[in-house]
């Protein structure tokens, strides 16, 4: 009997504390995934299309810390400025929860761009770029992995440059820019 009450208090606290409804990225990634007015991407790291073999050992680090990006784009237009000037407070009042430390930010006003992260700073899990203007809309990228550090996302950038981008993965952000 009392083992039932006990395993009966355990089951209630854990459901309490997993059912967390402060917003978060990762919330707002799958509740508009499916919406219409919104672009869903998931890319793996094989858009990079790397001989590994000829990566320096900084760089494999840097391309393992790497699993995947979430990408969620928002077009604006005439007719949905108010739903994008939602949306997009939305995003900035989430980026504003202490979980996201923001490194840099360019721009002012409503046009502009911020990079955040997630974590440490030697034990990054998640990057975010979140940029947004008003004439085409905003996207937020989502770079998730594990023990990320600010060197190995410069690494990281470095060897995009010399990367034969997979731009197949790319196509329903063609969308966006048209």
């Amino acid at each position: 009997m009392k083992i039932n009450v006990i395993t009966t208090a355990i089951l209630a606290v854990l459901t309490f504390v997993s059912c967390n409804s402060e917003p978060s990225l990762q919330k707002y990634f799958v509740e508009n995934t499916d919406n219409k007015d919104f672009i869903a991407l998931d890319v793996s790291p094989s858009i990079l299309n790397l001989e590994k073999t000829k990566l320096s050992a900084e760089q494999k680090d840097a391309v393992n810390s790497f699993n995947k990006m979430n990408i969620l784009a928002f077009k604006a237009n005439d007719k949905n400025q108010a739903q994008f000037e939602t949306e997009r407070k939305k995003v900035t009042a989430i980026l504003k929860n202490p979980k996201y430390q923001e490194l840099m930010k360019f721009g002012s006003g409503k046009d502009g761009a911020s990079i955040s992260y997630v974590g440490t700073d030697e034990n990054i899990t998640e990057f975010i770029v979140f940029a947004n203007r008003k004439e085409n809309g905003f996207a937020v990228v989502r770079v998730l992995g594990n023990n990320m550090n600010p060197n190995n996302i410069m690494t990281l950038m470095s060897v995009l440059k010399e990367s034969k981008i997979d731009m197949e993965q790319l196509k329903p952000l063609q969308q966006l820019i048209k």
